[in-house]
């Protein structure tokens, strides 16, 4: 399957959808606190995207590991050292946590998607910056997000971004582009590219996430067949939003106000 190039109607169908995915953050955003489970964190997120009208994107969305089952829940919640599609479930937050946090809602046929790492309680502040980072590097990307412009000089940006930090980024799962299917064309590296990957073009939507992790790149999946967690044990933050091209700036979709 190619790129697909989305019209107005389709654009405006999908801001709906993700600025529904920022009201689940938003509201996540202040229930994260030490005591907390992930499970109450899903549900919270849950029961949000339903009084919307939408459906959360990720329950039940199949596996990538051959034989394993869907997922089972509504967001994925990644603690410290899990990267992403972390199992909501009954482990309790505590203070210096930091919390992966990624939303998915589809309505009117189309999908957002958008993720954040915040910490719990009092966090020590090279985990701080980790997070800090990670939103940087997002933002120094999308300055390459313009009509015209090729995928590789957004994953170039943002890898300096991180590189210079002393970070590494994440290289076995990357961004993809989303719209009527979560996951679309074209697969999104966040490190540099030996290709130019493809020129983009006004009407492209694209989900952008940096994974990034405190010390080496490697990560490894744990025996629940979804949670994927850093090689050597250090800690990792994403981020992410849906955006769209433009014929100038991209217009990122999944943000509230005050972010």
């Amino acid at each position: 399957m190619g790129i697909f190039i989305k019209n107005e109607d389709q654009i405006a169908r999908m801001r709906v959808a993700n600025q529904i995915v920022a009201g689940a953050h938003r509201l996540l955003e202040k229930a994260v606190r030490p005591g907390i489970t992930t499970k109450e964190l899903s549900d919270l997120a849950e029961n949000y995207i339903v009084s919307q009208g939408a459906y959360p994107s990720f329950k039940g969305c199949p596996a990538f590991v051959p034989g394993a089952k869907d997922f089972p829940a509504a967001i994925c919640a990644s603690v410290n050292e899990e990267v992403i599609h972390g199992i909501p479930g009954l482990k309790k937050l505590k203070d210096g946590d930091i919390v992966s946090i990624d939303i998915g809602a589809v309505i009117n046929g189309f999908h957002g998607d958008a993720a954040r790492t915040h910490p719990v309680g009092k966090t020590e502040a090279g985990k701080l910056r980790l997070i800090e980072v990670t939103r940087e590097s997002f933002f120094a990307g999308i300055m390459y997000a313009r009509a015209g412009r090729h995928l590789h000089e957004i994953s170039a940006a943002i890898a300096e971004v991180v590189e210079g930090a002393g970070f590494s980024v994440v290289r076995d799962f990357v961004g993809h582009g989303i719209g009527r299917q979560m996951h679309e064309e074209p697969q999104i590296p966040h490190y540099r590219m030996q290709s130019r990957g493809p020129r983009l073009q006004k009407g492209m939507t694209l989900a952008i996430e940096p994974m990034v992790n405190m010390s080496g790149c490697g990560v490894r999946i744990l025996p629940d067949n979804w949670t994927v967690v850093t090689q050597d044990g250090s800690w990792s933050a994403h981020y992410e939003n849906t955006i769209v091209i433009t014929d100038g700036e991209p217009e990122i979709l999944s943000l509230y106000e005050s972010q």
